[in-house]
């Protein structure tokens, strides 16, 4: 009986764990009219493409590394940990082959950044996500 009680508690416990994670919204300036798809994302944040699809300049920020936020893109976008983003980034700067995107650190300095500049990508919690961004992709 007690096993099936901490059976249930952990299943539960892993439930809520699940529905806490917040989903992050990639957001543009209204006026961009191209389509994203998680790569071209991905391409854009690792550097990789300094430009969006329509080949108009692409300028990403990012939440500071350690937050909720950034570690949720940099695992479900990025598809790595942050440690493992940490290390590509040494290493593009470290060549000369790029530098990372701008940091933030709130919602709100991301929002007015890419609401009020076309050239901005960014993220934010899907929930935080104003009428003054666009959201072209949700992961």
């Amino acid at each position: 009986m007690y096993q099936t009680h901490q059976f249930i508690i952990a299943v539960l416990l892993l439930a809520l764990n699940q529905t806490c994670l917040a989903e992050i919204a990639v957001i543009t300036h209204p006026s961009n009219a191209d389509s994203f798809d998680k790569n071209s994302v991905s391409r854009i944040f690792l550097g990789k493409s300094r430009a969006f699809p329509s080949g108009a300049e692409a300028l990403p920020i990012s939440f500071k590394d350690g937050t909720s936020e950034s570690n949720e893109f940099t695992k479900n976008v990025l598809s790595k940990t942050p440690k493992q983003l940490k290390a590509y980034w040494a290493k593009m700067i470290f060549t000369g082959k790029g530098t990372p995107p701008k940091q933030m650190d709130t919602t709100e300095q991301i929002l007015d950044l890419v609401a009020n500049n076309p050239n901005v990508i960014g993220f934010v919690p899907a929930t935080s996500a104003s009428a003054s961004v666009k959201i072209v992709a949700t992961f």
